[in-house]
């Protein structure tokens, strides 16, 4: 029996450093993070669309945004943009409680879906962040755009919301076809993640930022930010935005948009936008 067990302890000790050594920091898999025309069809055919009852005859609808079901009426959208994860389960609960809870639309383009797309495990150098930040911001703007072939979505009350790596696409967006914006777990500003923020918020736009406040890569906890004066939220970028709000938890986890205490926030921030 202890034999047994010393196996069992050993073989679990393999499976983790096996694990380990397919995971380091610096890594990178996969090499296209191009914004071809063809890729960019991809992570909006493979999205992952979620419909509120009220829209599709009294029962929630998921699926691709490419069998999209008929329907009839008009209703806002949220483009949502997902972290370095893809479109997780996290991802997927958030967009269903936007359905259930607030009978919203929404949408989240799926980068992964692009062959050979390139991943890492951070932190990697930031000139492989700003591809892959540009690759997410074309994602969303051909979101936004392909949108426009539904007919039930309501143009003046499209949101965009992201996460993370998500996140950058959200902040930097400079276009004119959202009301409103959703900032998780980033911090709008100079970290090891961009060589800088760019945001293309305009200076009265309704803007949410949720992040934690020990934020395990964004805020001053993080070692990799040592030489930069990190915050740790969008507090000073957004300073001079009337509409913005910023709400820092007591937490040190990174993905925290289905917390409860952050729903509530973002429920309030969402009426407040589609319900004025």
């Amino acid at each position: 029996m202890v034999s047994f067990r010393i196996t069992l302890a050993c073989l679990a000790l393999l499976f983790a450093t096996a694990a380990l050594a397919a995971d380091k920091p610096g890594e990178t898999k996969g090499s296209v993070l191009e914004p071809t025309p063809e890729n960019l069809s991809l992570t909006w055919t493979k999205a992952n669309l979620v419909l509120p009852a009220v829209l599709v005859g009294g029962k929630r609808w998921e699926g691709h945004a490419e069998d999209a079901p008929d329907v009839i009426g008009i209703a806002p959208l949220v483009v949502v943009m997902h972290g370095s994860s893809g479109v997780a389960p996290a991802i997927k609960e958030f967009q269903v409680w936007l359905a259930d809870e607030l009978g919203v639309a929404s949408v989240a383009p799926d980068s992964l879906a692009i062959p050979d797309r390139l991943t890492y495990t951070s932190p990697v150098d930031v000139a492989t962040y700003e591809r892959v930040h540009a690759l997410r911001l074309a994602e969303l703007e051909n979101a936004l755009k392909a949108s426009r072939d539904w007919s039930w979505v309501d143009r003046q009350r499209v949101v965009i919301a992201g996460t993370s790596e998500g996140s950058v696409a959200v902040g930097r967006y400079a276009g004119k076809d959202a009301v409103a914006r959703l900032i998780y777990s980033w911090s709008c500003e100079d970290n090891y993640f961009v060589t800088a923020p760019r945001l293309g918020i305009g200076p009265k736009e309704p803007v949410l930022n949720v992040i934690s406040a020990r934020d395990p890569y964004f805020s001053a906890a993080n070692p990799w930010n040592k030489d930069r004066a990190v915050t740790g939220s969008c507090a000073a970028a957004l300073k001079d935005d009337p509409k913005a709000e910023v709400m820092v938890i007591d937490a040190d986890v990174h993905t925290i948009l289905n917390r409860p205490e952050v729903r509530e926030r973002s429920a309030q921030f969402l009426r407040g936008v589609l319900d004025p």
